[in-house]
C-alpha cells in the first residue's frame, strides 16, 4: 500500500510525543517503530492504562481512558493532520488506524 518507510508524528500541544516509522501495513492498521520524543513522558501512563484496560476487556473504562488520550494528543501523517485515529503505543512499537474524516458520535 505504499506506507512502508513513512514517518507519522504524534504531538501533545507543541510537544513532540514521538514518531512512528511505518514498517507494516495490514489495512486498516499501520504499525511501526516508535521513537519517543520529549512529550512522551507526560502521556506514557495514559497509553499503558489504555492497553491494560483493553486486555481486561473493560470497555467502558477503556473508552474513558482513550478519550483522555484523544484530548491530549494529535497525530499527523506525512500529508498533514489526521482528524481521527486509534493509536496504541507499547515500548518501541506503535500501531494505529486513522480516518481522513471525523468519526460520528454514537
Amino acid at each position: 500500500m505504499g506506507f512502508d518507510g513513512e514517518v507519522w508524528r504524534v504531538r501533545a500541544g507543541k510537544d513532540p510525543v514521538g514518531e512512528i516509522l511505518i514498517d507494516e501495513a495490514d489495512f486498516p492498521w499501520l504499525s511501526g517503530r516508535f521513537t519517543a520524543g520529549p512529550g512522551f513522558a507526560a502521556v506514557r501512563d495514559l497509553f499503558a492504562r489504555e492497553l491494560a484496560l483493553m486486555e481486561e476487556e473493560s470497555w467502558e473504562d477503556w473508552e474513558s481512558a482513550y478519550d483522555e488520550i484523544r484530548r491530549r494528543v494529535e497525530m499527523s501523517s506525512p500529508d498533514g493532520p489526521v482528524p481521527e485515529f486509534l493509536l496504541h503505543i507499547e515500548g518501541e512499537r506503535a500501531w494505529f488506524r486513522w480516518s481522513d474524516e471525523p468519526f460520528e458520535d454514537a
